[in-house]
């Protein structure tokens, strides 16, 4: 099929293919188990950002759930940036995308009939920020609520692996949305200290020092480290360990 000049493409299993063409069966394993991991990175300027940490750190996910996604690092670079540059007329000039590259371990095959695919899916997309939709957040600040449910803790799941398998979170999501539908919802580990959301790694600020998480309960997001190392760069100090929630007053907000 032709490209129409007006519909999003992505890569998909070996071609750069209009959205729409975009087919994941339903015995994928993806789909019925969460057998998939995934990285999702933000353009700035139509520029991707850090996008060889957020690969580096998506074939780190990849490795701890064991999946070969048949193409080296590099390519998934050069895929990821094809795919977007073939989309930004798109957008205006002060607009941007998230972009992201997600891999399954592929279709589970029904014994004693043929498939149509071995092997994994492979799939690199990307959609427009909702940059005025998110406006608020910025002008007002975010109210955060703290559900009930825990964050599933390292020993049963690594929180440093991007899966698919976000149950977790998104149960905690909607139960703070239940109580406010524009607040975000941050989760604490087992122990009861402050972890993270939905896409979302948390800092506070008391008495002038920067208090995060410890990465044994979060994804060590890519933006968390750009931060650590620019408030290292102004002099600031930044701790990173147990959050008590309870003893820190400052607004909590996502990175």
């Amino acid at each position: 099929m032709t490209t129409l000049a007006n519909q999003r493409v992505a890569y998909f299993n070996g071609r750069i293919v209009p959205e729409g063409e975009v087919r994941v069966s339903f015995r994928d394993r993806g789909f019925k188990y969460g057998d998939a991991v995934f990285d999702m990175t933000r353009t700035f300027g139509h520029r991707i950002f850090r996008l060889k940490e957020h690969i580096d750190r998506f074939y780190r996910s990849l490795r701890y759930v064991r999946i070969d996604p048949g193409m080296s690092p590099a390519e998934m670079m050069r895929l990821s940036e094809e795919v977007v540059q073939r989309n930004l007329h798109l957008i205006g000039p002060e607009d941007d995308y998230w972009v992201g590259q997600r891999v399954s371990r592929g279709v589970d095959p029904v014994p004693g009939e043929p498939t149509s695919q071995t092997g994994p899916t492979v799939i690199i997309e990307c959609t427009p920020l909702p940059l005025r939709a998110r406006a608020h957040y910025y002008r007002d600040g975010i109210d955060v609520v703290v559900p009930s449910v825990r964050r599933t803790p390292p020993t049963a799941l690594s929180p440093r692996a991007k899966s698919h398998n976000y149950l977790n979170m998104i149960v905690g999501e909607h139960e703070a949305k239940a109580i406010n539908p524009n607040a975000w919802a941050v989760l604490l580990d087992v122990n009861g200290n402050l972890a993270e959301g939905i896409g979302s790694n948390i800092f506070l600020v008391r008495e002038g020092v920067v208090h995060t998480p410890s990465e044994r309960y979060v994804l060590p997001g890519i933006s968390r480290a750009v931060t650590i190392e620019l408030a290292a760069s102004l002099g600031i100090k930044v701790v990173e360990g147990d959050v008590d929630c309870s003893t820190h007053t400052s607004p909590t907000r996502p990175s």
